[in-house]
C-alpha cells in the first residue's frame, strides 16, 4: 500500500510488526551477530598480539637424560619455568636458591608436574662470597657432572644496598656472584664437556657503562637504573671474555635477553614508581611475557644443537642478536675480568 504525494514523491508507510519490514527479534538477532563478530575479531587480535609479544619458542625435542643442570634463582619466575622445562626432558635439575623453603615448594611442584623425581634444591646466596665458595665446594664434592650451568638469579633496581662483602648489591649479585660461581665450577664443566654456561642478561645492557673508578657508586650519587644497566652489561662482557678463554675446552657460553616478563623481579621498580603498579596491572597481563614464554631463549641457548660455534654471542627471542657497542669492547671485557678476580679473591682462572 502506498500513497501519492504532490511533486511525484512516493511516501512509504512506517513498517509495522508483521508487515515484512523486520521484527524486533530479527533486529535483535542482527545486533547479536554484529557483537559476536566484533568480539570474535577482538579475541583473534588479542591472541595474535599475545603470540607476537611471546616471541620465539624453543622447538628442539632434545632429551637430557643422564645430564645435570644447575640453575640459580630457580624458585620463581623464569628460573622456575626453566627448571620445569629441563626436568620435563629428563635432566637432573639442581635448583640453587637463597630461600630454601620456597625453593623446596617449587621443586615439589615441578616433581609432581613433570614426573621427574630427580629435582633437588641447594642453598646459595650470591650476595655472599662465603656462600658461593661453600656451595661450589659441596657441588664439586657431591655431583658427578655438570652439563649446563644457568646463571639466572638477579636483582633489579633495588635501593642502594651492600652485600656482606661490601659490594653494591646489583653488581655484586648479578655479576660478581655468578662470576665467582662459574669459575669455581669450571673443572666440573670441563670434565663434562661438551657443556654450556648460560648467562641471563637484559636488553638494559644497552646504555650501560662499566665505571672502573667507581663500580659501587661510592662517590657518585646512586642511580638504580644505571646500576642495573652496568650489571647487565657486565653479564654480556663476562660471556664474551669467558668464551675467549674457554676456546677449545668443550665449554661454550651464551648470554641472552629473556624479554619483559611478569615476575617478582620488577617489585623494586614498582616501589620506585607506585603509580606504575596501578597503570600496568591489567595491561601487563596482555603486554608482558609469561614466565613460560620468558624462559624460552634460555632453553634455546641450553639445548640447541650446533650452537657451540657461536659461543660468546648474545641472543633474544631464540635468535642471535647484535648487542650494544659497549658490550663488544674486548679491552673492557678483559679489564672487567681482571678486576672481578681481585674483588672476589680468585687466584686461578681459566
Amino acid at each position: 500500500m502506498r500513497a501519492e504525494a504532490p511533486g511525484d514523491f512516493v511516501v512509504l508507510p512506517w513498517p509495522s510488526r508483521g508487515s515484512g519490514g523486520g521484527s524486533d527479534s530479527e533486529m535483535g538477532q542482527g545486533l547479536l551477530l554484529s557483537c559476536g563478530a566484533v568480539l570474535g575479531l577482538t579475541v583473534i587480535c588479542v591472541a595474535l598480539l599475545r603470540r607476537y609479544i611471546g616471541g620465539g619458542m624453543c622447538c628442539t625435542s632434545l632429551r637430557l637424560d643422564d645430564k645435570t643442570v644447575l640453575i640459580t634463582g630457580a624458585n620463581s619466575g623464569i628460573g622456575k619455568e626453566t627448571s620445569r622445562e629441563l626436568a620435563c626432558r629428563g635432566a637432573r635439575v639442581v635448583m640453587a636458591c637463597r630461600d630454601l623453603t620456597r625453593a623446596e615448594q617449587a621443586a615439589e611442584e615441578i616433581r609432581r608436574s613433570t614426573g621427574n623425581g630427580n629435582v633437588v634444591t641447594r642453598h646459595l646466596d650470591l650476595a655472599s662470597i662465603y656462600s658461593v665458595r661453600q656451595f661450589a665446594k659441596d657441588f664439586l664434592d657431591s655431583e658427578d657432572r655438570l652439563d649446563i650451568l644457568i646463571n639466572n638469579a638477579g636483582v633489579m633496581m633495588c635501593p642502594k644496598w651492600l652485600t656482606e662483602d661490601g659490594f653494591e648489591t646489583q653488581l655484586g649479585v648479578n655479576h660478581l656472584g655468578h662470576f665467582l660461581l662459574t669459575n669455581l665450577l669450571l673443572p666440573k664443566l670441563k670434565s663434562s664437556a661438551p657443556s654450556r654456561v648460560i648467562n641471563v642478561s637484559s636488553i638494559a645492557h644497552q646504555g650501560g657503562h662499566i665505571d672502573f673508578e667507581d663500580l659501587f657508586f661510592s662517590r657518585k650519587p646512586y642511580n638504580p637504573l644505571d646500576s642495573y644497566r652496568q650489571s647487565k652489561l657486565a653479564n654480556v662482557l663476562f660471556t664474551r671474555e669467558l668464551a675467549r678463554r674457554l676456546k677449545g675446552s668443550g665449554v661454550s657460553t651464551f648470554c641472552l635477553h629473556p624479554g619483559i616478563i611478569r615476575t617478582e623481579l620488577v617489585r623494586h621498580v614498582m616501589d620506585w614508581f607506585p603509580l606504575l603498579r596501578m597503570i600496568l596491572k591489567l595491561p601487563g597481563l596482555l603486554l608482558l611475557k609469561s614466565p613460560h614464554q620468558g624462559c624460552q631463549t634460555t632453553v634455546y641457548c641450553a639445548l640447541t644443537p650446533g650452537l657451540e660455534e657461536r659461543s660468546g654471542r648474545y641472543f633474544s627471542d631464540c635468535a642471535e642478536k647484535e648487542p650494544a657497542a659497549e658490550a663488544q669492547d674486548d679491552e673492557v671485557a678483559r679489564k672487567l675480568w681482571e678486576q672481578s678476580t681481585q674483588l672476589v679473591g680468585l687466584k686461578d682462572t681459566c
